[in-house]
């Protein structure tokens, strides 16, 4: 199955765990950890800004740029695949008109004056953009600055693929139409028509601390659809009230929410609906995504308030017509994270959820509220780390931008069919995200935190939790390490280099929720080549190497050999910088045609000059086996 637009058109195969795949963010991050979130650019090539470059295959599933309407506007190009020409061009004002940037999937938006802090006009895209070799994206405008007439920020999510099969590069000619549709119908389902079977209760009432199952099933299946109405809907009810899902009878139930996180209402102020769950004008709550079974599938409700509650009708559609669909082992269970009730973390990121194991993260629920109303309190930066790397793989300039809005939260309700958001202006607020295309895939682990204010220096008591597909068991593991600077490491691993600039001391700090902590180390500059010998699982699905470099400069860049062999796919290539918070920590997955059936590989990494870099440089490297 081609990767980028039929992954977004087949809802209905979202809960199967895919290989060789990583999620990735590019945007205007303030490098020193504070809130100047609005720089974006890489670097300058002619007359053009960078503000993407990324070697291999992907696909980019999320563009989004914020600007005041003073400023001028900027032309984006993107170049694929090497081309020196762009394939496609576009400007703000042409989001949501030019094809294939038609609404739903592209659209803009226009914010309030809000005392004249406004407005801001924010562009955005859900438009599948896949790649087989490379993509760079620039503007003609520099973006840069807060102020009104500057360029303004943005970002950038998307998929890295580790091969380039079954991938097409984007042409702009693609046909959109059946992914236009489903996003046309909001509140319908969006997975392709199947029988099912309808297990419905009618007049449904829940006395305080009862609980009751509206759904027992034996055998395989999936529930498909789940559609409920209150016979009176407050907002408590929403809290109060929470379901409980097991699969195939395991200890700890797979789903346990309040209903109003699990059909993407947790405030209940005003309805609001994603593609996937929400609550539609007329007062119904639906749940689409797919929860596959094998052995047994127990749903149950539980009134955990003072006050009774009652449904008019609570519906549960089941099918076994998906079942040829999801492979046991190979198909993630649906999953939420446990509901993490409203606390403020003083200093820290509050850690929306941390989930275990392997599987994709497909969408995310965070609700913020401060001591006073009306505070502007959207300013906190999500940020996501998977798989125990130390740099965040997926950020935000601000709790609004990770759902694709900007300039807080001064107008709710706010609905597209990716994202919303609901409460007052600006707070209490609560944020939405589905992740239909831009899943965020995990081998071991995922971490997903939000800042309290510009760096965590508010008072807001964050709420919330995510949902998922995933099994118990890693898709990684760690097989070798390799300490550069330290002799008997070296020795182990029978490091060499040439062309060597010299062994150097730095002391600094990660980008993330932990950039307040120092970490030592001694590493390697190398103006030709670094080789060593790592140990790995010789029934791996691939390989994983993590390396921890200084990025003071960007544009690192590097060829990488496996037992003599050019992995062909992609080179190493970091070309973001930061010369603040100097850590980092990439990654680079070796695919399974070049460490199959081995015990040992030897890599050789050959420095490539990209712009500013003189050297490529390395402090530490993790070797990981694929499963």
């Amino acid at each position: 199955m081609p990767r980028g637009i039929t992954n977004m058109e087949r809802f209905d195969l979202l809960p199967v765990l895919r290989d060789g795949v990583q999620v990735r963010y590019e945007g205007s991050i303030d490098k020193q950890g504070r809130n100047a979130d609005w720089d974006w650019w890489l670097y300058r090539e002619r007359d053009e800004w960078v503000i993407f470059d990324v070697d291999g295959p992907g696909c980019i599933y999320n563009f989004v740029q914020h600007r005041y309407p003073e400023s001028r506007e900027p032309t984006f190009r993107f170049y694929f695949d090497g081309e020196e020409a762009p394939r496609f061009e576009i400007k703000p004002s042409e989001f949501g008109s030019k094809a294939p940037f038609v609404a739903p999937l592209a659209d803009a938006y226009l914010g309030p004056e809000d005392n004249g802090r406004g407005p801001i006009r924010v562009v955005r895209s859900f438009v599948p953009m896949p790649f087989a070799k490379s993509c760079r994206v620039t503007t003609d405008l520099r973006l840069k600055g807060p102020n009104k007439g500057d360029g303004g920020w943005g970002h950038i999510v998307y998929h890295a693929y580790d091969t380039a099969d079954e991938v097409r590069t984007f042409t702009g000619t693609e046909s959109y139409d059946r992914l236009l549709d489903m996003w046309r119908n909001v509140g319908s389902d969006p997975k392709p028509t199947a029988p099912s079977d309808a297990h419905a209760v009618e007049r449904l009432e829940l006395r305080p601390g009862e609980s009751t199952t509206v759904l027992e099933e034996r055998g395989p299946g999936s529930v498909e659809a789940i559609v409920a109405e209150l016979a009176h809907a407050k907002p408590d009810d929403l809290m109060n009230v929470w379901i409980r899902a097991t699969w195939d009878e395991h200890a700890d139930a797979d789903v346990e929410c309040p209903i109003g996180v699990f059909f993407a209402n947790e405030l209940g102020i005003h309805p609001v609906g994603v593609l996937s769950h929400g609550r539609r004008p007329d007062g119904t709550f639906y749940h689409y995504f797919p929860m596959p079974y094998w052995r047994s599938a127990r749903i149950e409700l539980v009134n955990k308030g003072g006050e009774p509650v009652t449904f008019a009708r609570w519906e549960t559609r089941t099918t076994t017509a998906r079942n040829a669909l999801y492979e046991e082992g190979r198909t993630g269970y649906f999953r939420s994270t446990p509901y993490y009730r409203a606390k403020a973390t003083h200093g820290a990121d509050s850690v929306i959820g941390r989930i275990a194991g392997r599987g994709h993260l497909v969408a995310g629920h965070v609700t913020g509220v401060t001591r006073k109303p009306g505070l502007i309190s959207c300013e906190g930066d999500v940020r996501v780390h998977i798989d125990g790397i130390a740099t965040p793989q997926v950020e935000s300039d601000g709790s609004e931008s990770w759902v694709c809005y900007g300039w807080g939260f001064p107008t709710p309700p706010e609905m597209n069919p990716s994202s919303a958001y609901d409460g007052l202006p600006d707070n209490p607020w609560s944020m939405v995200r589905l992740c239909s295309g831009d899943w965020y895939p995990f081998q071991s682990e995922l971490v997903f935190g939000i800042e309290a204010g510009e760096f965590n220096n508010q008072y807001i008591r964050h709420s919330g939790a995510l949902f998922y597909y995933g099994v118990d068991e890693p898709g990684l593991t760690l097989t070798d390490e390799l300490d550069i600077g330290d002799p008997a490491s070296e020795g182990i691993h029978s490091y060499r280099t040439s062309g060597s600039r010299g062994y150097y001391t730095l002391e600094s700090y990660y980008e993330g929720d932990d950039d307040h902590r120092s970490i030592r180390d001694t590493g390697h500059e190398i103006e030709g080549w670094s080789e060593f010998v790592a140990t790995v699982h010789p029934e791996n699905a691939g390989v994983r190497l993590r390396r921890r470099s200084d990025q003071m400069t960007g544009r690192q860049k590097a060829n990488v050999y496996v037992d003599g062999a050019l992995v062909t796919e992609r080179s190493w290539y970091a070309a973001d910088r930061n010369p603040y918070k100097r850590w980092l920590e990439d990654e680079f997955d070796v695919p399974a045609a070049y460490t199959s059936g081995k015990s040992e590989i030897t890599i050789r990494l050959e420095y490539v000059q990209a712009g500013e870099t003189r050297a490529w440089n390395e402090f530490y490297y993790w070797i990981y086996s694929l499963k």
